[in-house]
């Protein structure tokens, strides 16, 4: 039966009107968010004691059915300038405003997910995940920056209790910031796109949780296998088309291009660019 709901929860989405191409404002193509939806804090709380698969099936259908806030539906432009070729090329894409985000607009909750989760949502959406310059540039134009809080490592760091800790710590630095629809960035790590995974797909990509300063914390590093989820991961999404110079590219089409990759990649082409 979930996998029927799910089916059904694709079909829809797929279904929705996409944006033209170069669209200067970019919406997810999802449902509206049901009356009865649980809220972030309740949904967080209803899948606690599942096992990973059956919590990430669940968050999955969350998402795809539409229970996320209004605000995080809105993606916002970020703009980078990077050596391509022989020049300075200036480029263009759109990312979620925040990590991905389950509940209403008053009460949500950022949701740790393993890439091959994150990668189903991607797909249904028209959108990827980000590369380390793109979560660079996301920083750098980011309206709301919130400094890293760690929690100590232990076993517990992978469950859904220590999930809603840092999602406390997060709420607290925020309180005194703008709203939760501006770009924020700063207070997670990214599961990105990288290279690396070409010779190691059984391996998960994460960068950032950038300082103050600009510096990340977390160097890009493949160290934990593709199910490690633990309360510091994010998933951010950038849709599925970026501008080069004015011109609009999938995103997957410039990071295999050995003459385009360099505008989203410091390690040359990627041969999957996908989980």
């Amino acid at each position: 039966m979930r996998f029927r709901f799910l089916e059904v929860v694709l079909g829809g989405i797929l279904s929705l009107a996409a944006p033209a191409r170069g669209a200067a404002q970019v919406t997810l193509a999802l449902p509206p968010r049901a009356a009865t939806a649980l809220a972030g804090d309740a949904l967080a709380a209803a899948v606690t004691d599942l096992p990973r698969p059956d919590r990430e099936a669940r968050i999955v259908a969350e998402v795809l059915g539409g229970n996320v806030p209004s605000w995080w539906r809105e993606l916002a432009p970020v703009t980078m300038t990077r050596a391509v070729s022989d020049h300075e090329a200036r480029v263009t894409f759109w990312a979620t405003p925040d990590y991905l985000a389950l509940g209403s607009d008053d009460d949500w909750f950022l949701m740790p997910l393993s890439p091959g989760a994150a990668q189903r949502i991607a797909d249904a959406t028209r959108t990827s995940l980000p590369t380390p310059p793109m979560v660079d540039a996301i920083w750098s134009g980011a309206a709301v920056r919130i400094g890293p809080d760690s929690i100590a490592p232990s076993a517990a760091m992978i469950t859904v209790p220590v999930f809603a800790d840092h999602m406390r710590m997060i709420r607290a630095r925020r309180a005194a910031l703008a709203g939760p629809h501006d770009l924020t960035a700063g207070h997670k790590k990214d599961v990105v796109l990288s290279a690396r995974l070409d010779t190691l797909p059984d391996r998960v990509a994460i960068y950032g949780w950038h300082r103050p300063d600009g510096t990340p914390i977390q160097p890009l590093w493949t160290g934990h296998t593709v199910d490690h989820v633990d309360y510091s991961h994010g998933i951010r999404l950038v849709w599925h088309e970026v501008t080069i110079d004015g011109v609009v590219h999938e995103i997957t089409d410039v990071l295999r291009d050995p003459a385009l990759a360099a505008a989203l990649s410091d390690e040359g082409p990627l041969r999957r660019a996908r989980y």
